[in-house]
């Protein structure tokens, strides 16, 4: 039986949804190890960084000089996470001017505690410097609009948070990065950040994206969602509609909010639920209410689809072309593969920010 709270949080978790590789793997550590992530080193701001007032929690993120990114946190996904917040802030240029917004499963509770305390005090322990707040994100907010996927986690309510920041997040922040856990940024985030904003501001846009345009775009819905006029969906857009990853957004909070963005992208799921449009979980939504409106950001900033397609995640390399960041999009997640002994080679990419180890190791070297 676990022997502290952090392993039997990690132990509960492997029970109730015993397909993650990584979990599994926690549970076979010789003697029954904790599962641990090394503190991160600190990271400094240059000499040309914003001053930023004093505070914690969310009053604490009105600051405007903040860059603001969104993420999720969950006991399958959190070495992901860490890893990514880990690369955001070893490549900024100004680290302490960074502030997450993280979204955890609420209502859980595991030896006692709070679930979403338990992983706040995990980022708490790995980035003991870092500005960040912890919402509790109720599933049931979105619970009776998800529809079944080609992929089991794709249905997971977390999946959804994105189209609930604007909710969520204190409306003083205007502006937000949303990343998926399972990306490195090896570029200054500042730099989407500013490209980003300069874009939404110009055109009065609500999200901005790397937008791929040469993908089919009619496979991401059903030959009969086309055959009964589906095309009509995205009559009077800007742009021609093209398939942009949800993975990597820069959303302009305000315009999301006055537009009510969030209840569009519900109608959506809602239409779904009573005759099938698509396959894909909470990608098709969004493409429905903005392909064709978004601005669009160079590529460097998603080079997606690293961990394979949706079935058998196989290995793929990096498009041609600078990269900013990199996105292990798809069934392949690097974590599982290298515990596994099976790396793609463009896994060794994502190594070097991971923080995961166990002790017995440690101790073994």
């Amino acid at each position: 039986m676990p022997s502290s709270p952090l392993l039997f949080f990690f132990f509960f978790f492997f029970l109730a949804s015993p397909t993650d590789a990584f979990l599994s793997s926690l549970l076979a550590a010789p003697g029954g190890d904790a599962p641990r992530f090394a503190e991160a080193p600190h990271f400094r701001n240059g000499d040309h960084c914003p001053s930023i007032s004093a505070g914690v929690g969310r009053s604490a993120a009105c600051d405007p000089s903040y860059v603001h990114i969104a993420m999720t946190l969950d006991a399958h996904y959190l070495r992901g996470s860490i890893a990514a917040v880990h690369s955001i802030l070893k490549h900024s240029s100004c680290p302490d001017a960074l502030f997450f917004h993280f979204f955890a499963p609420a209502g859980g509770r595991v030896g006692g505690d709070d679930l979403s305390r338990l992983l706040g005090s995990t980022v708490r322990s790995v980035f003991p410097a870092l500005r960040f707040e912890v919402y509790p994100f109720r599933a049931e907010l979105v619970s009776g609009l998800i529809s079944s996927s080609v992929r089991v986690a794709l249905q997971n309510p977390l999946n959804y948070v994105r189209a609930y920041l604007a909710d969520l997040i204190d409306s003083c922040v205007q502006r937000v990065v949303y990343l998926d856990s399972d990306v490195v940024v090896v570029d200054d985030v500042r730099r989407l950040w500013d490209d980003a904003g300069a874009r939404l501001d110009s055109a009065a846009a609500v999200v901005a994206a790397p937008e791929y345009c040469h993908a089919n775009f009619t496979r991401y819905f059903a030959p009969t969602f086309w055959a009964e006029g589906g095309a009509q969906a995205f009559a009077g857009r800007r742009h021609r509609p093209c398939y942009f990853n949800t993975g990597v957004m820069v959303m302009d909070l305000r315009r999301w909010r006055a537009g009510g963005y969030r209840r569009r992208i519900e109608r959506w799921m809602e239409a779904q639920r009573e005759r099938r449009i698509y396959e894909l979980g909470s990608l098709p939504p969004f493409l429905l209410v903005f392909a064709g409106e978004v601005e669009g950001l160079e590529h460097r900033w998603n080079q997606h689809g690293l961990g394979g397609d949706n079935l058998t995640g196989e290995c793929r390399r990096l498009h041609p072309g600078p990269v900013s960041l990199m996105h292990w999009s798809g069934k392949g997640k690097p974590w599982d593969r290298l515990d596994a002994g099976n790396p793609c080679p463009v896994d060794q990419l994502w190594k070097p920010y991971d923080l995961y180890f166990r002790p017995s190791s440690i101790a073994a070297t």
